[in-house]
């Protein structure tokens, strides 16, 4: 079995249990594996001792139970096909002693038996009164269900298909100090499921799910926790029913309700995270056994149903405008430490009147503000130029006289007539050097000026622009210090948006300001309107930085970029989205030299290209050989 995007289908199942009804318990996981199966389901979870009920108590010494127990397992045996791996909770003696397992199924056989190591006996608990731990087991193989042979431990990880590596851990595994789950890990386990059976109490949710959280994002694996259902609450406790599928840190889907929840984990995106950070996985404290599961030669090509076409920007309104006062105010305390560090106290900033400079400009407010130096030595400079619009030159007029910024204006349109002539360049030729001309000059002055004022030129480019080397080199591709080098232009509309929120006095000036259309302003047009719109030359930025994320965060092929972007953006065309990433990997791949000799920029989310620290690549890289090139 193999899956053509690493995208594998887990549900968690749970069901009403019945405590020691054993054979309409086995009925009800038998339908749910039938279920899993019509559903292309790969990983199927059960919950702790859900054959019997994790509350039978002194009864679980009754040999009787076990024997049917044995007989219901059997008839679980033969439900489980190749293309499925199923995990069932229940209890085992052997040689004297009984162990809390999950029988590990697949293939019309038991593949392998995981026992729980760490037994809670405290509060509510007295699992040592029934239970030994698995560390006990004199045997690495047993022989049972009249199969030889069968593997048991704690140290198993079972190669489902050509990429899932599943370890097994079992609820109380999960709370102490270094839980099987670090070893698994360690390993080469991509994925971790928990059986489990969590009483609940005021608080113990939160935490709870903090612990699983924190197991998947700090191994890099995807998580699959599922706790006892209701059916469990007896006498004294009341059970959690907790369902948690969580990849890397990132959670796919919750539930607290019977019945059973799905989620699509990506092992291509662990694994890709695991070569990058693979520091933290160089050396396992023990080693463990690796169980091969023989599989089907089936192809699954799972894709998710729904995809986040802004991965920078979270979704919930309350929440986002929080996380951008964070990331503004990180920018800030960049430019605090550049500017206390290189002993300036002014700054220069060429304010265009786009997104780019105006979130440049609020950045230094914010820094101005907790520095207490006066606005006014932030110098902001207005450079009309052939193309400049009316649009444009108002809002950014309006932005420096509401920041009580330095306002100076100087048309360069003088002096790059001269340039022109200097070079014998056409004057109504609007070719690339008619547009990076203009650029340079703009940069030239800026940096005079900070030269004039003992000053910082602050550099407005962004992530997006750096990926797409849609910069002039040597122009607005330069400065002191950039700002908004690690901001993607998808996330700094939505910065500016959230800054007009808590500023009502820059409400209204921002708004227009997010809502012009994105242009350098290059080419003049006859009624001065912006006749170039860099979104119609390039592609949709929201595509672009949904591009960018998926490669840099993920490391995902062209393919599976596209695939995921025509489900992210179904409203647009295939062909333009097809287009649209085809530019993205050609100038991603021609413009490294740009991002070679880049300024230093303050880094504030996990994605960067700085070539000092996140990102390092060639410049002579031939883009129609590249790794993501189909050409």
């Amino acid at each position: 079995m193999k899956s053509k995007y690493g995208i594998y289908k887990v549900r968690l199942a749970s069901f009403n249990l019945k405590l020691l009804q054993i054979e309409e318990n086995t009925k009800q996981i038998i339908s749910n594996i039938r279920q899993a199966s019509l559903d292309k389901v790969s990983v199927l979870v059960f919950s702790e001792l859900c054959l019997t009920g994790y509350t039978a108590n002194d009864l679980f010494l009754n040999k009787n139970l076990f024997d049917k127990v044995k007989i219901s397992l059997e008839e679980i045996k033969k439900e489980v096909n190749k293309d499925l791996v199923v995990f069932v909770g229940g209890h085992l003696i052997y040689k004297d002693k009984i162990y809390n397992v999950s029988y590990v199924f697949s293939n019309y056989q038991l593949v392998g038996i995981v026992g729980k190591t760490y037994l809670p006996n405290y509060g509510e608990f007295y699992e040592k009164r029934w239970f030994s731990s698995i560390k006990e087991i004199p045997n690495k193989n047993i022989d049972f269900l009249n199969q030889k042979d069968v593997p048991i431990g704690n140290d198993l990880i079972f190669e489902f298909g050509d990429d899932l590596k599943i370890g097994c851990e079992i609820c109380e595994d999960l709370f102490v100090i270094n839980p099987p789950s670090n070893n698994y890990s360690l390993n080469g386990a991509n994925l971790i499921v928990n059986l489990s059976a969590s009483s609940e109490i005021i608080s113990k949710k939160e935490y709870r799910e903090n612990l699983i959280y924190m197991a998947s994002s700090k191994n890099y694996v995807g998580y699959l926790y599922n706790s006892s259902s209701q059916g469990e609450s007896s006498q004294d406790l009341v059970f959690s029913n907790c369902k948690m599928i969580v990849e890397a840190g990132t959670i796919l889907n919750r539930s607290y309700t019977d019945s059973y929840i799905d989620g699509l984990i990506d092992i291509f995106n662990i694994e890709n995270q695991r070569l990058k950070y693979k520091s933290s996985f160089e050396q396992a404290s023990l080693p463990c056994r690796y169980i091969k599961i023989e599989t089907s030669n089936s192809e699954i090509d799972l894709l998710p149903n729904k995809v986040n076409p802004y991965p920078f920007i979270l979704l919930d309104l309350e929440k986002r405008r929080e996380r951008s006062k964070q990331i503004i105010s990180l920018q800030a305390q960049g430019l605090i430490l550049r500017l206390v560090n290189s002993h300036f106290q002014k700054v220069v900033i060429g304010i265009s009147g786009g997104l780019d400079s105006c979130l440049a400009l609020l950045v230094a407010i914010e820094a101005f503000k907790k520095l207490n130096l006066d606005p006014k030595n932030i110098i902001c400079v207005s450079m009309p130029g052939f193309a400049t619009s009316k649009l444009t030159y108002s809002n950014s007029k309006q932005l420096i006289q509401l920041a009580n910024a330095t306002y100076l204006k100087i048309d360069i349109k003088k002096s790059c007539l001269q340039q022109l002539k200097d070079i014998n360049h056409p004057t109504d030729v609007y070719d690339t050097t008619y547009e990076n001309l203009q650029a340079r000059t703009r940069t030239s002055i800026l940096m005079n000026l900070a030269n004039q004022n003992n000053a910082l030129v602050i550099g407005t480019g962004d992530l997006s622009e750096l990926a797409l080397g849609f910069a002039t080199y040597n122009g607005d591709h330069m400065s002191n210090y950039g700002v908004n080098s690690s901001i993607p232009k998808t996330l700094i509309k939505s910065l500016v948006l959230d800054y007009g929120y808590y500023h009502k006095e820059f409400e209204k000036v921002l708004t227009s300001i997010v809502n012009t259309p994105i242009s350098p302003e290059l080419i003049p047009s006859k009624d001065k309107s912006i006749s170039q719109k860099t979104e119609q030359i390039i592609g949709k930025y929201d595509l672009h930085d949904f591009f960018l994320y998926q490669f840099m965060r993920n490391n995902a092929s062209k393919e599976k970029i596209y695939q995921l972007a025509k489900i992210a953006f179904n409203n647009l065309e295939e062909k333009y989205i097809k287009d649209t990433l085809d530019i993205f990997f050609k100038r991603f791949f021609t413009n490294q030299f740009k991002r070679s000799c880049l300024p230093d920029g303050v880094k504030v989310g996990t994605i960067s290209l700085s070539p000092r620290g996140d990102f390092r690549m060639a410049s002579d890289i031939d883009y129609k050989n590249s790794l993501n090139s189909d050409d």
